[in-house]
């Protein structure tokens, strides 16, 4: 049993009281009944994690996992992988996009290297990771995430080529044509798109008969969709709200919920990528993302952008008087 299997076990649930004031208090705020629908769901869910009748969102930070992988060499990305430490190098001097739009929503952004120049195997033939490597990238995942000072943890990820894996996850897990998983990702041409195809084909085969969902992203996945997965159950542990960015992002977390149904419902989508497998992995999962702009950046950069909208969100309940309390 690896050590994100014991992690999963003991999840804390929501503050269900806090949940109800928040969507008691909707009902009655100085609105339209309903006018804010969605937006009052999205602060009651906030709430329920906080643990608090006034949610609000004062310290959100990101946190962007990095990582090279193995099966980048079959040239299935349109970049090559050194281009992975020159974005984290970029993230650390915070001149990415992800900084900026980090600046721009008031969020502290911090990156995690697991494994940048210490490439994966190539799942088409081998494990993305042994055991003792898994394990201590979820332990280095769980140690980033307590280290944080937030109340709303933005997730995302880089790492070249990391489509493909994600693409390996949710064929595994959810099954169907691997071809319908796998999208173009930084832009490959129809060329790459079929190498892509063959990689993650070939992975199916190689890993035929195992069924343990964590044992599929250790196998399959890499290094970065380790760590989010890890990450995802540290803020669990937390209570720690979190927003999930793109495809590869919600594939890291899928296995997760293929072995707990509930073990996700701390985290919300904060956008739809243009990857075509990500909106059939929302609706498999059950999420439905809070944006919806066509974004293929990754970087934890449409999670990023939702959350000024999740801050709003917040203050529409916090900061607005019920009607009994505004005419008394």
């Amino acid at each position: 049993m690896t050590l994100l299997h014991r992690r999963l076990a003991g999840l804390p649930l929501r503050d269900s009281a806090a949940h109800q004031a928040v969507t008691e208090r909707a009902a009655q705020i100085l609105r339209p009944g309903g006018a804010l629908a969605w937006l009052d769901e999205t602060a009651a869910w906030v709430a329920g994690w906080q643990r608090t009748g006034r949610p609000a969102i004062e310290r959100p930070v990101g946190v962007i996992f990095a990582a090279d992988h193995g099966v980048a060499a079959a040239g299935i990305s349109a970049y090559p992988p050194e281009v992975t430490a020159g974005m984290l190098a970029a993230f650390e001097a915070g001149q990415a996009t992800i900084s900026a739009f980090a600046r721009a929503a008031g969020a502290e952004l911090r990156s995690v290297d697991v494994g940048v120049g210490r490439p994966t195997g190539d799942i088409r033939v081998e494990a993305a990771m042994t055991p003792e490597r898994f394990d201590a990238v979820v332990q280095q995942a769980f140690d980033a995430v307590d280290a944080l000072d937030c109340d709303l943890l933005v997730l995302g990820e880089m790492g070249i080529g990391n489509t493909t894996p994600s693409a390996a996850i949710a064929a595994s897990l959810v099954g169907g044509d691997a071809a319908s998983w796998v999208g173009r990702g930084t832009g490959v041409d129809d060329e790459g798109f079929a190498r892509k195809v063959d990689a993650v084909q070939a992975a199916q085969r190689r890993i035929a008969g195992i069924t343990d969902p964590i044992e599929i992203l250790r196998e399959v996945g890499g290094a970065e969709l380790a760590a989010i997965a890890a990450a995802t159950i540290a803020a669990r542990h937390r209570s720690i709200p979190v927003v999930l960015d793109g495809y590869v992002t919600s594939a890291s977390v899928l296995p997760l919920a293929m072995i707990d149904t509930g073990s996700l419902d701390h985290c919300i989508v904060g956008h739809c990528s243009a990857e075509p497998g990500h909106r059939k992995l929302l609706d498999h999962l059950g999420k439905r993302p809070l944006l919806d702009l066509n974004m293929r950046l990754g970087e934890g950069s449409g999670a990023m952008a939702a959350v000024p909208l999740i801050r709003m969100a917040c203050a529409g309940i916090s900061e607005v008087p019920t009607f009994a309390e505004f005419f008394a």
